[in-house]
């Protein structure tokens, strides 16, 4: 990096430093913050595309807006990488999505530029509507802007909060990023003309002015004013062939302008600022801009890993020698239940590469359907298809699957669909954090009626899980499993359906019994054999199935324990430790249960295996813990 561009980068503290430099300034500052993004996640890996296509946007937002006073909400939050350098995180960029380091995603705890929380799509919306309408009941002149991608529009809660925003007072402003052309791109000097016609400060008071006086002389009323306007929209997407959703909404649409362009931007920007009601302004942007890899392929550079900053080249770690991922366990399984039985079919939320369901799309891509961010849809549109004879293995990250809790107990669990529902990245994820771990889906489902609901130990479990899952007449059946890789190196096993509801004796002994649901019931083994070392003898059984549970296990382990240590890698409360308390206390059953799962509060971001010592999930705390009850 040339000299002064690490100078003027190293001057800019804070959005205020920003302010102070000239427009002209601006396209320098642009390169210098990609720059910097490359530089930096080339070795210490995150979301990089996304944020490498919003930095003309960042910078023009923070320039024309008075931030933090004025307010910047962002969508889903993985682009945040230049908002987050802009506004004093520079010298700790360093950190990001490690230990103790900067947050992966825009956090109030972090910082007052944080605006609000995310992680998950499509809140952006209904989160800066909330803001616009306190700012007005407050009598504040604060600018609220929410920025969201094609993609999160997508999902249902954004159009809530777009027909919310049309029908109540609010001054808005709504970016939509469409980085994807989900919308076709207009071209054409007409485009030029109508943008820079109504985004002209000579226009918009000329607008404002006749708008008084008609509404003083009784010609104009709210519902004449609104027809007006979705006249106005349909009028521009006429004249420059940009069909839109929104040219039927009340609400001002502006657009589409090159994202890329700063000072085109900026001068967009300033001239909308002060207008009154809720705006649309369209923009595109290419995701990856400024680095050619990721411009040519977007999806694997969303989070590419470490790589070479000056050749593209990725640093990928592979030894064929290890286990292969939980999700390519799936994908792979997947495809090969569904050459055996033709009603099998494959769904899920944008995330078909994320969770290895491409690998079925391949051959069968009329059989497998990426519904967009809509996790809800994803799951009421497996109970339709469930309910005509198909059986749908509907793959959702866990996190995400918990925007459907409705769907599935509405849609699925009420008329005993046999849906799959294969959440993906459960337990502790890693350096995306508190918004992306699946700690939930476990204490949340377990009071659905109706539910199956199960966790591999392994690769062979999981497959035997799909293959049980796929039987005739199951209902509604949950298969949990972790992000990364396995535990068995030859994973490929002849598939046999599981008896429901049971769990299996790993090994046996006199002094405790340990009750595992999952994969955390190799770290279990690892502890038994510490445990051994000392001489204690320790019974230890995969539950397999949460709901219905093992009460057989369960009435053995009464009678002959004094002490049960349950280990789940879900939320303590409301879990597998939840459930045996529960059984024990109504049989009349006097074994003491000690819980070791999530604790009651969200986990921060870091490496798996810092976050299980963390919250005392490990071997060694594990064994610590059977030694504690053992007696011994």
């Amino acid at each position: 990096m040339k000299k002064d561009v690490v100078d003027l980068l190293k001057d800019i503290n804070s959005p205020a430093d920003l302010r102070k430099l000239p427009l002209d300034a601006l396209p320098e500052v642009c390169k210098q913050i990609r720059q910097y993004i490359i530089q930096q996640l080339s070795c210490n890996p995150g979301h990089f595309a996304s944020s490498l296509g919003v930095v003309e946007l960042t910078v023009a937002l923070h320039y024309v807006y008075d931030t933090p006073y004025d307010r910047i909400v962002w969508d889903v939050g993985h682009q945040a990488g230049g908002h987050k350098i802009l506004t004093g995180r520079k010298d700790r960029f360093s950190t990001y999505r490690r230990l103790h380091g900067l947050m992966p995603f825009p956090s109030p705890e972090e910082s007052e530029y944080d605006t609000f929380t995310s992680g998950h799509a499509s809140t952006s919306i209904s989160a800066a509507l909330g803001m616009a309408v306190a700012a007005n009941l407050h009598n504040e002149d604060r600018k609220v802007v929410a920025v969201i991608g094609d993609g999160s529009m997508s999902g249902g809660l954004a159009y809530e909060g777009l027909n919310n925003a049309s029908t109540m007072p609010n001054n808005l402003l709504i970016i939509l990023n469409d980085n994807n052309m989900s919308i076709d791109r207009s071209v054409g000097g007409m485009t030029d003309y109508l943008h820079q016609l109504h985004t002209s400060s000579w226009y918009n008071s000329l607008r404002y002015s006749m708008s008084q006086k008609l509404l003083k002389l009784g010609w104009l009323n709210e519902e004449r004013k609104r027809k007006i306007l979705r006249f106005n929209n349909s009028l521009k997407s006429l004249l420059t062939n940009q069909k839109n959703v929104f040219e039927g909404m009340d609400i001002r649409y502006f657009g589409p302008l090159d994202g890329h362009d700063v000072i085109s931007l900026v001068h967009t920007l300033q001239s909308i600022k002060g207008m009154t009601g809720p705006k649309m302004l369209h923009i595109h942007t290419i995701k990856g801009k400024g680095f050619p890899a990721a411009e040519k392929n977007a999806t694997i550079w969303h989070a590419p890993g470490k790589f070479n900053p000056e050749t593209g080249e990725r640093l990928e770690s592979t030894n064929e020698d290890e286990p292969l991922r939980y999700q390519d366990v799936f994908g792979e399984t997947l495809l090969e239940l569904a050459e055996a039985n033709p009603n099998i079919v494959g769904v899920t939320p944008a995330m078909p590469t994320g969770c290895s369901m491409n690998i079925m799309m391949k051959k069968y891509p009329e059989r497998t359907f990426d519904v967009g961010i809509a996790e809800g849809h994803a799951v009421t549109f497996s109970a339709g298809m469930a309910k005509d004879g198909l059986i749908p293995f509907c793959n959702i990250y866990s996190a995400f699957a918990q925007r459907s809790f409705d769907n599935i107990i509405h849609d699925v669990a009420i008329g005993k669909l046999n849906v799959v529902l294969c959440f993906d990245r459960a337990g502790l994820v890693g350096e995306d954090g508190a918004t992306h771990h699946g700690a939930f889906d476990m204490t949340s489902l377990r009071a659905v009626p109706n539910m199956i609901i199960s966790s591999p130990m392994d690769e062979h479990e999981l497959r035997n899980l799909m293959f049980t899952a796929q039987q005739p007449n199951m209902g509604p059946f949950v298969i949990r499993y972790p992000r990364g890789k396995g535990v068995l190196k030859d994973w490929r096993c002849p598939m046999q359906a599981l008896p429901v509801g049971k769990g299996r004796l790993l090994q046996t002994g006199d002094d405790i019994a340990v009750l595992s649901i999952g994969p955390l019931g190799n770290e279990v083994e690892q502890a038994i054999s510490i445990a051994k070392e000392k001489g204690i003898g320790v019974q230890h059984y995969d539950m397999r199935f949460l709901k219905p549970i093992d009460e057989d296990i369960l009435r053995y382990v009464g009678e002959h324990y004094s002490n049960v240590i349950t280990v789940e890698d879900g939320a303590l409360k409301g879990g597998l430790a939840s459930a045996v308390m529960e059984f024990m206390s109504e049989n009349g059953y006097s074994t003491r249960v000690h819980g070791m799962g999530l604790p009651d509060e969200f986990i921060e971001h870091g490496k798996p295996a810092e976050l299980y010592q963390i919250v005392g999930l490990d071997v060694n705390s594990i064994a610590t813990k059977i030694e504690a009850f053992s007696g011994k």
